[in-house]
């Protein structure tokens, strides 16, 4: 067993007998990077410093040109292994260390190769159909670009052509049409918050505060729902011009708002991010998940301090819920990234902030309780050997369950995974920030 097979189990004992002690979620973290890069990670057509993720496995290494392209969990999983990156410059508690040992790429390096692979696989260039998917990539390479600076691992001029063609494709899909907003696609007939809450964001990250809060204000007049305090879904235009309000509500839709709302702050903006982390747990959770954390009491006995386990349904528990597989398999993950900001926002008020670090550690610890390893004789085996971990794909449901050994795995489900990971690993490290906007980055500096 490698050492780090050997942390993994660990992790299955009681934490040294202690009642409350939290769990180390950056080693947590550190093992669903190692499971998604090594079960899913691999060469564009063996090509030397190139980095894709294959969309299912087990799968061929060839699979990733001849299947579906999803362009936006590629860049989802550029912010996890940004994640990841950060937390490899250490903090005062833990000295610099590669995640997957001295002897692999880092995170960082795999993030620059990863970003190498999707310019190719995507015919040479980095804009797409759609602008939700353009704007998770440049807002994940933009964080890549502070990585590299912070690791004096500079690259500047790349990251320069991608933001300047990107911002020309957000410019041009953020209209007067419908008032304002940012259209979903090239088709033009839908506005919508996938699309304008992230474009929103990275405005707001590159010094365009005024574009930021001009789709800010428009999904505030248009898309709020006052009476849940959350976003629906968007506006389409119908063939006859009339206006459809597709009024559904997403778990994804919230996080880019509520990342926004963080990065311009003012009184409006940080009262709105309230409301939204504070409606999330009447409207997007459900009672009870998964099995308890190893160590834990069992479902519905109480602990030490007069609280539940993972599976006892009380108040004691607030576990997200999630959307299934395919594009859904990442929306969880997405809210739980930018309320992790929430968490340590000290401009926030402190019932909001615990709401929701409550929300993070709850949703992730149900979904480490319910991971599986995958075992020697099993597909999953031959692309990243024994010992690496699955997930399921919501944590109201155990690994064995949603992926049982000859199960296809999608991407999308191991990313959110390892997102929510990384969010409890930068919500339970860092204290609430000091009045003033909060880093831009999840994991702690």
């Amino acid at each position: 067993m490698s050492q780090h097979d050997a942390s993994a189990a660990r992790e299955d004992q009681p934490h040294a007998g202690k009642p409350g002690t939290d769990p180390d979620w950056a080693a947590r973290a550190d093992e669903a990077a190692r499971s998604v890069t090594h079960l899913f990670g691999q060469r564009l057509l063996f090509l030397p410093g190139t980095h894709i993720a294959a969309t299912t496995r087990p799968s061929g290494q060839f699979k990733i040109l001849v299947g579906p392209w999803h362009y936006w969990w590629q860049a989802h999983y550029v912010d996890c292994l940004v994640d990841t990156g950060r937390r490899e410059l250490g903090t005062a508690d833990r000295p610099p260390a590669r995640f997957d040992g001295d002897n692999n790429p880092s995170a960082g390096q795999l993030a620059s190769r990863l970003v190498t692979g999707i310019r190719l696989r995507n015919f040479l260039t980095f804009v797409n159909s759609y602008y939700d998917d353009m704007a998770w990539l440049a807002l994940s390479t933009l964080r890549l670009e502070k990585l590299a600076e912070e690791s004096r691992r500079p690259s500047r001029r790349r990251h320069a052509r991608i933001r300047k063609s990107l911002t020309l494709q957000f410019d041009s899909a953020s209209t007067d049409d419908l008032d304002g907003g940012t259209f979903w696609s090239t088709k033009r007939d839908f506005k919508n918050t996938p699309a304008t809450a992230p474009v929103a964001l990275y405005y707001a990250r590159t010094g365009n505060p005024a574009k930021a809060q001009a789709l800010l204000d428009w999904l505030d007049a248009r898309l709020f729902d006052a009476g849940r305090g959350l976003y629906l879904d968007g506006l389409r235009i119908s063939p006859t011009g009339e206006t459809v309000l597709e009024d559904a509500i997403y778990t994804y839709n919230q996080g880019p708002v509520l990342g926004a709302l963080l990065e311009l702050g003012g009184t409006r903006n940080l009262e709105r991010a309230a409301a939204v982390v504070d409606a999330v747990t009447p409207h997007l959770t459900l009672p009870g998940a998964g099995a308890p954390e190893a160590g834990a009491p069992e479902a519905g006995a109480p602990d030490a301090g007069g609280s539940t386990g993972i599976n006892g349904g009380t108040t004691g528990t607030a576990v997200l819920r999630c959307d299934g597989t395919g594009d859904g398999g990442l929306f969880t993950g997405i809210l739980m990234r930018y309320l992790a900001l929430a968490a340590r926002d000290g401009r926030l008020p402190d019932h909001t902030r615990t709401t929701a670090a409550r929300l993070v550690r709850d949703t992730a610890a149900a979904l480490w309780a319910g991971r599986r390893v995958v075992s020697a004789g099993e597909a999953l085996a031959q692309h990243g050997g024994a010992g690496r971990l699955v997930f399921s794909y919501d944590p109201h449901l155990s690994a064995g369950s949603a992926y049982p050994p000859g199960a296809a795995v999608e991407l999308s489900t191991q990313l959110q995974a390892w997102m929510m990971l990384e969010a409890a690993a930068a919500a339970a490290a860092a204290p609430p920030a000091a009045a003033g906007a909060p880093s831009e980055d999840i994991a702690p500096k």
